[in-house]
């Protein structure tokens, strides 16, 4: 509740100005009416009925701007903002509705979880001066799960960090975090029982700095880890919980374990001295769980225990994903399993893995979540598919009755480059996600509308490969949570990439632009990067929000700030048999620059020659 009143004191002193915009609210709400008129908050106080709210909590926070209101029965809901809790009025859960008048600015929710996101809704309606347009909303999620993940094991990032993101998240209606805690390149969780798993495998003695695909790989030596005790998992657990934010755990098995076999090389096929250590390098391993020795069992079932004794999540993520089974093939404990166990290959000692590990949270009131992969064999009825591997995997799923997520990673992997330009960061994928590529995408799309019932929700996913920094994380997730917050709250007949991205996505990004946290800044709009051919070339090229600056060259030099501005129509003529080279880039009044856009203009008609 804290973090509720907190907001209140920040609805009244951020935003933009009220009376001269539209409403530039993200996720666009279920419905909006924008009415004449303002309500200001100067001198006005807070009311609430129903809901738990400590008055010297609120007097603290808000100052002298707001003056509380203690018992309901004093209410008159004259010059005051009112919270009021409403069971009574059919408001959905997590939803909210909000009222505001000249006099009054009412927010009613059933829920707390309602209140919160209301809250989050006043937070951008309120101008320069914490005034609030006048306006009519009622709201509520389009999906119950609303997911954001981080992969904290390819780099690590400290709980400061953590809970920035989690921020995010909240401004966002975001109510899922995913927290990818282990893989072949760090253990990040503290195991009492097993100490060695982050005293060793926490740590590696090198990272891979080049591109994913180079042949021979680039190092970058020293050591490199970290990983968060018990005390910080619960201090994350509980700041998310304020927030309205369920925290995922994902212990990975039996694929991408490399860094637990280095602290505990037993649990490896085989037997013998082995010996492995924390993987510096990206991609797929051979080495993982034996599914075949009961002691990895041993393992898996007490390292879990000391899991959920930290996490209240209902769901707890095994991954499942990219397993190589060349192992098994050749351990004889794997092959007494499956004789044991009337296995028939080594996907079906997958499949005894998943089962039973499903059996074991299932008796602990928990249910398994993990990849599409897991869809390859018998599943669980309680099991829930997150589908990665594009939306075939959860289409199958729902058909299946499995509960889904869905995460493609066509549309909702964070850590793809937005374009092709020269200077993109290094990226682990080729493949490019622009921001209209991810708005465009509808959860429901391929799922027959009988299976809908199964589908919970929509993720997106920032693995961390090649963003070994705060910043760059930052610059990878913003602008495009936006996007996400949007396909997993907001009716998809209410969306419209145009009134998206040219009105309300403005007002963000001029936000985050003031507030120097690293983003994305747009290319240019009206310009992309290719080839065109022709004698003459008319463009509107404009930047993305206002304050924002194109410079452009023609000579292949990249743009700078001393380069000439560009107008607000363009037109050039090439001259016969030659061509220019158009670079443009957008530079925000932060002085923050976006990717250079090139397009090359050519014009191939020959000169006369003369007589």
């Amino acid at each position: 509740m804290k973090r509720i009143l907190t907001l209140i004191a920040l609805c009244i002193v951020s935003g933009v100005s009220a009376s001269t915009r539209q409403l530039q609210i993200i996720p666009q709400p279920v419905k909006a009416e924008l009415r004449t008129g303002v309500f200001v908050t100067a001198g006005c106080r807070v009311e609430w009925e129903g809901f738990d709210i400590r008055p010297e909590n609120l007097a603290a926070l808000t100052g002298r701007l707001v003056k509380p209101c203690h018992p309901a029965s004093t209410w008159n809901g004259v010059n005051a903002i009112v919270l009021r809790r409403d069971t009574a009025a059919g408001i959905p859960p997590e939803g909210y509705r909000i009222d505001i008048s000249a006099r009054r600015a009412q927010l009613s929710a059933g829920d707390d979880a309602g209140l919160f996101y209301g809250l989050q809704t006043l937070l951008q309606l309120a101008d320069e001066r914490g005034n609030l347009p006048c306006v009519s909303i009622e709201d509520h999620p389009r999906y119950r799960y609303r997911g954001l993940h981080l992969d904290v094991c390819r780099h690590f990032f400290p709980v400061r960090f953590i809970k920035h993101y989690l921020d995010w998240m909240a401004s966002c209606k975001l109510n899922t975090f995913h927290w990818h805690l282990t893989d072949d390149q760090g253990w990040r969780i503290e195991i009492k029982r097993y100490p060695r798993l982050t005293e060793i495998g926490g740590y590696r003695t090198r990272t891979q700095i080049g591109g994913f695909h180079e042949d021979p790989i680039t190092y970058e030596q020293g050591r490199y880890g970290g990983y968060y005790t018990q005390d910080e998992i619960r201090e994350v657990v509980a700041y998310a919980a304020k927030r309205h934010i369920a925290v995922i755990p994902e212990i990975e098995m039996p694929g991408h374990a490399t860094a637990a076999l280095a602290a505990y090389p037993e649990l490896a096929c085989g037997h013998g001295p082995k010996s492995f250590e924390t993987s510096g390098r990206w991609g797929v391993l051979d080495d993982v769980f034996c599914p075949g020795k009961e002691q990895t069992f041993e393992f898996l079932e007490g390292m879990l225990d000391e899991v959920l004794e930290l996490f209240p999540s209902k769901l707890i993520h095994i991954g499942g994903d990219e397993c190589p089974r060349v192992r098994w093939k050749e351990c004889p404990d794997c092959r007494a399993r499956m004789e044991d166990e009337g296995i028939e290959d080594e996907a079906g000692l997958q499949t005894y893995l998943t089962l039973r590990i499903g059996r074991h949270l299932e008796a602990k009131g928990r249910r398994l979540i993990g990849w599409d992969e897991i869809l390859d064999g018998e599943l669980a009825p309680g099991a829930v598919v997150m589908s990665w591997r594009g939306t075939r995997g959860g289409i199958a799923a729902a058909r299946r009755r499995h509960e889904v997520i869905m995460t493609p990673s066509t549309y909702l992997y964070f850590d793809k480059k937005a374009t092709d330009s020269y200077d993109e960061p290094v990226s682990l994928s080729s493949s490019l996600l622009p921001l209209e590529k991810i708005y465009g995408y509808d959860p429901d799309e391929g799922i027959a509308p009988e299976d809908r019932r199964y589908l919970l929700g929509v993720q997106a996913n920032l693995w961390t490969e090649f963003i070994r920094t705060e910043g760059r994380a930052s610059f990878q997730l913003l602008p495009r949570i936006y996007a996400l917050a949007e396909i997993a709250w907001s009716p998809v007949e209410r969306k419209s990439w145009r009134e998206f991205s040219e009105v309300r996505l403005p007002a963000h990004l001029a936000r985050i632009d003031a507030s120097g946290e690293p983003y994305r800044l747009p290319a240019p709009l009206g310009i992309e990067d290719g080839t065109s051919e022709g004698e003459s070339f008319s463009f509107v090229i404009r930047p993305p929000f206002p304050g924002c600056k194109v410079r452009y060259t023609l000579n292949g030099a990249v743009p700078q700030d001393f380069d000439r501005e560009m107008p607000e129509k363009f037109d050039i003529a090439v001259p016969r048999g030659e061509q220019r080279t158009l670079r443009c880039v957008t530079i925000a009044p932060s002085g923050r620059r976006s990717t250079v856009t090139t397009l090359v203009l050519t014009n191939r008609m020959q000169t006369n020659n003369p007589e």
